[in-house]
Formats: C-alpha cells, sequence, structure tokens
C-alpha cells in the first residue's frame, strides 16, 4: 500500500526544515513541500485551496471557523509566533511617546483581521486601556495599495474602520494621514532605513517579557490548516503530521542549543535559549492546546470582541477531536 500523497505550502522556518527536507517523516505519508513567502501562502490557500495542507494566518483562521467554514480545519503547530509591541510604526517627528498616546489617534493597518493586528489592538484594549472605538482605524496595504480584508467581519457599534484602497499605509503615514501604523510586515522604508519612520516603542522586548509573565500569553500568528475532505477521508493523518511538525521543531530547538559548533549564526545563541527557556519554563514553542489554552482563550476573546470572529470560540472548536491531547503511556 503506498503512503497518502500530501502538498504541504509552508515559509522556510528551521523548526519545519527537516521535515521538509525528509530527515523527519510523517507516518504514512509522502509529504511534498512548496515554499512562499507567507502573504503569497495565505492568499492561494484562501481563494484557491491549491494544496492539501497549508501554513494559514490564526485570525483568519478563526474568524473562517466562527462563520461555520467546513471547508478546512487546523492541527494545533503554531509556526509563526511574535510579540508585537514591536509593531507599531510612527513618524519620527511624533509627540507620541508611549502606546497609551495612540488614543484618539488616526491609525492604520493592512487588514482588520490580521493575526498580528488582534494581539496588538488587544493589547491596546486589555493592557493599556484604549477603547478601540477613541480610534479613527484606516485598512490599506503595507507598502503597495489595493490590500482588501480576505474574510467577513462583523465589528463592533460605535466603531471606525475605513478602507483606503488608492494609497499604502506607508505613504499615508509619511503624508500624515495617519499617526501611526499597526503590521506585522514593517513598511519597506523602515526596513531601508528612512530615518523618517520609526517604532513607536524602540525598547519593545522587555514590555512584552512582562507582558507574559502577567498574563501567560505567547503570541500564536499562524497554524497549519487541512483541507476538510483530508481529514475526513484520513482522520490517521493529522496525528501523524503533528507529531512530524513537532519532531522537526524539537530538533530545531536541540540545534540552535548546541555549543560545539554555531549551527545558526548568531554569537550565544545557547545562552539565549537557556534564558528563553527560564522565562517561559522549558518549551518555548509549544505545540498542542491544553500548551496553549491562555493564549488560544486570549486570542479568541479579542478576536470576537473586535468583530474578527462572529461568535465566541473556544479552543476545541478550533481543532478535530483527535489532536486535542496526546497519547500517555
Amino acid at each position: 500500500m503506498s503512503d497518502l500523497n500530501l502538498t504541504i505550502a509552508c515559509s522556510d522556518y528551521d523548526h519545519v526544515r527537516d521535515f521538509a527536507s525528509g530527515r523527519v517523516k510523517a507516518e504514512g505519508i509522502d509529504a511534498r513541500f512548496l515554499e512562499y513567502g507567507v502573504e503569497e501562502i495565505f492568499y492561494r490557500f484562501l481563494n484557491f485551496r491549491e494544496w492539501d495542507v497549508s501554513e494559514l494566518s490564526f485570525g483568519k483562521y478563526v474568524s473562517m471557523k466562527s462563520q461555520n467554514d467546513i471547508s478546512i480545519t487546523s492541527i494545533p503547530v503554531f509556526p509563526s509566533r511574535v510579540f508585537r509591541v514591536s509593531s507599531i510604526y510612527v513618524r519620527s517627528d511624533t509627540k507620541m511617546k508611549t502606546m497609551a498616546d495612540l488614543a484618539g489617534k488616526k491609525i492604520g493597518l493592512p487588514e482588520w483581521a490580521q493575526t498580528a493586528a488582534v494581539y496588538s489592538r488587544g493589547y491596546l484594549a486589555h493592557e493599556v486601556g484604549i477603547p478601540l472605538t477613541s480610534i479613527q482605524w484606516f485598512q490599506a496595504g503595507v507598502n503597495q495599495a489595493g490590500r482588501a480584508e480576505k474574510v467577513k467581519l462583523k465589528l463592533p457599534d460605535g466603531l471606525s474602520l475605513t478602507p483606503v484602497p488608492t494609497k499604502s499605509l506607508e505613504q499615508m503615514l509619511l503624508d500624515g494621514d495617519i499617526d501611526a501604523m499597526l503590521s506585522a510586515h514593517a513598511p519597506d522604508g523602515f526596513v531601508a532605513g528612512d530615518p523618517r519612520i520609526v517604532r513607536l516603542v524602540p525598547d519593545y522586548q522587555p514590555i512584552e517579557e512582562a507582558h507574559f509573565r502577567k498574563t501567560g500569553i505567547l503570541p500564536i500568528m499562524h497554524t497549519i490548516a487541512v483541507r476538510q475532505e483530508i481529514a475526513d477521508k484520513f482522520p490517521w493523518a493529522l496525528e501523524n503530521l503533528f507529531k512530524a511538525f513537532e519532531e522537526a521543531k524539537n530538533r530545531s530547538v536541540e540545534r540552535v542549543k548546541e555549543i560545539t559548533a554555531s549551527r545558526v549564526p548568531i554569537l550565544w545563541s545557547p545562552v539565549h535559549v537557556q534564558r528563553t527557556m527560564d522565562i517561559f519554563e522549558g518549551d518555548y514553542w509549544p505545540y498542542g492546546v491544553e500548551s496553549n489554552r491562555k493564549t488560544l482563550e486570549a486570542f479568541l476573546l479579542y478576536a470576537f470582541e473586535q468583530g474578527v470572529c462572529h461568535r465566541h470560540l473556544s479552543p476545541e472548536e478550533l481543532f478535530p477531536k483527535n489532536v486535542l491531547s496526546r497519547v500517555r503511556v
């Protein structure tokens, strides 16, 4: 009997690479990996379902589930995790100095349902205490005009969100049309060193560490989605995919912990890994539901409050029953 052939689209992560290269194998599965940038992967899978298994925006996925979309499911594998205090960009001549100064301002974002923006707005609402209705929100592409929302929203009463199809967020920021922008993808000018664009919070790591210590939230950006017909016909494949992604991740962590040789071009990487493990009490890149429950519950609350989710979901509604727990011997 031949293995199940599955095409998997995923960005190039070191913690996925051993699975993508074939060093790690999912039992009973012949996996063919396609590598693209995350924006292209999301766009092509959401619109055309071009492959069987796909990295996917967590915000888009939970929005679809809240609207009873039964065309895809997911396994609790989270290839991208980023704290998002770092994702707030302003002009260098701004008088704003803290996140509290964003109250009452004009703020742009690439999509209301972008996962990073959900976390950023959740932080502003729950930690800083800014009502999201006090802000004028604008939606546009980060560096290119014409970007649009990919899922249907159910915005709360009193919230102002204006699409701007003719300009980019970067241009709007430089022109003074907006006071700040929230974006997972940094504006091109910032990346190129344009002195006119800076982060609102340059020293963001201590704030993000403090937020984790207070809340236990370790932000999940992406999940691994599976076409529902695959899950229905081959339910065993979900757990086998999970195990392969987990083994590849564990191998990656062992590489960066190694002190005998530099497996990644980062000096003192073992010291950094140990410090990170101390902060997060061991596994700082956990997969599975129980080890991510605080994060999942917080994100689902934010997404519901902000109109990304049309109803308040529980973590158990996101994943098939057979991947909610692990076998123990």
